[in-house]
């Protein structure tokens, strides 16, 4: 944690722009906002606009080794050639995997990803995941993989050369929580789909996160999956084959819900359940665009995901954010909906509650985590004139906008760049595992 000044900077606070402010932050939180002084002490602000860092509620990071993969492939055949690369991975791969994609999220603003791994029964694995989250000093929620059903034919993508006994996945959780104490990374547990866990799973993971106040998450109604799978094997929709066995609570995080309808947004919000939005893999998959607006009508929290970099294909929640609200308008025929100010509420604090994390509405408040983004707009001049900052940043801004970045208060990105990580060494490293011969 470190203390710091950032001076003269624009802040969003409050839902407005609030020009010339000194940013006060000490032990890893914002203990101020001031008018600025004449101090020069600490961070110059002058010209840039400070933004609350963003919430990547869902992504898998080994698929930044799988940009491109199974491009114009069903979702289902998509899953499968995932799964051949996910059966594959090995320490080393996930490491260079975990690096490249957090950098890539802290260099568009994100200070806090949701990882959802595959189950995987090798530790190591795990370790240079924990290994590569350190590295970059992002915040992470780490989804450790977790299933007691496998599917023999894998028609929803879970391999059975990845099950491993579920009290051994809970042990091992327990051992993550140990190694993760008092670091910016939290252990929480990943569910593939409702079908991946019986009844008696279902109780056990529930169970064991509440007791540990862990976030789960889990794949919920991508496609119409879901509920024919669950209604071949147990008579029921997904939603209902959830809440019958009381796989529903507050600290479920229900990822991508395309095809929630008005029943299964009624009992998710009575269950206190959260949403994670993936607009543009949900696009580049064909699954379809959830229905945000009626969620948030119905009083579901929503937050932003990315999702992998197989499906997305980049890590990119400045591109996340404006697809998200464009797309909306779109199906929607409305262009009075998704501004900057409701997108910047989902983004960096939409599904706070399930994932543990600190209210965060209308932007950055004293009290509020040092996990903040300075913004300058004459990094890319495609950007300027700035006449609303907040509509420039929504209908224009790119990576190359992001100067700095904070998480618990420490400089992670400077000048657009990492401040931890030798990003040409990286370059190099996942240059190797492509090259092909002519």
């Amino acid at each position: 944690m470190h203390d710091t000044l950032i001076h003269d900077v624009t802040v969003y606070s409050g839902g407005q722009w609030l020009p010339h402010r000194d940013v006060v932050v000490g032990d890893g939180v914002v203990t101020d906002i001031l008018d600025a002084t004449s101090s020069n002490s600490g961070v110059d602000g002058a010209g840039g606009y400070l933004i609350p860092g963003f919430v990547n509620t869902h992504t898998h990071m080994q698929q930044s080794l799988m940009r491109g993969i199974a491009e114009g492939i069903p979702l289902l055949e998509w899953l499968l050639a995932v799964a051949e690369d996910s059966v594959a991975i090995t320490p080393e791969r996930a490491y260079t995997a975990t690096v490249a994609a957090s950098l890539e999220a802290l260099r568009s603003g994100t200070t806090t990803l949701v990882e959802h791994m595959w189950p995987h029964p090798s530790t190591e694995v795990h370790d240079a995941v924990i290994k590569g989250l350190h590295d970059t000093g992002i915040r992470a929620i780490l989804g450790r993989g977790t299933a007691d059903r496998a599917d023999p034919s894998r028609r929803w993508g879970f391999d059975p050369r990845l099950m491993q006994p579920l009290n051994d996945v809970l042990d091992h959780v327990d051992e993550l929580m140990t190694t993760t104490a008092g670091t910016r990374i939290a252990a929480g547990l990943a569910v593939p789909n409702p079908r991946s866990l019986t009844p008696e799973g279902m109780s056990a993971v529930r169970e064991f996160a509440q007791s540990r106040q862990m976030t789960v998450m889990i794949h919920l109604l991508e496609t119409q999956t879901d509920d024919t799978m669950c209604r071949e094997h147990a008579g029921l929709g997904a939603v209902d084959y959830l809440d019958r066995h009381d796989f529903l609570w507050d600290r479920l995080l229900a990822v991508h819900c395309v095809e929630l309808d008005a029943y299964g947004r009624s009992v998710l919000t009575q269950r206190g359940v959260g949403i994670s939005y993936n607009p543009l893999s949900n696009m580049r998959l064909g699954s379809g665009v959830a229905a945000v607006p009626d969620m948030l009508a119905a009083g579901l929290h929503v937050g932003l995901g990315v999702d992998g970099a197989a499906s997305n294909d980049t890590q990119d929640m400045l591109e996340t954010l404006r697809i998200g609200a464009y797309v909306q308008r779109a199906v929607n025929k409305k262009a009075d909906l998704f501004g900057f100010g409701a997108m910047m509420d989902i983004a960096s604090g939409g599904a706070n509650a399930a994932l543990g994390l600190g209210p965060r509405a209308g932007g950055i408040s004293a009290g509020d985590a040092a996990d903040l983004t300075m913004i300058r707009f004459e990094r890319d001049f495609a950007c300027l004139p700035v006449r609303d900052p907040g509509a420039s940043l929504l209908t224009t801004g790119t990576r190359q906008v992001v100067d700095t970045v904070w998480v618990d208060g420490e400089v992670v990105i400077r000048d657009g760049r990492s401040t931890r990580v030798d990003e040409n060494e990286l370059s190099r490293s996942l240059s190797s595992y492509f090259m092909r011969d002519p």
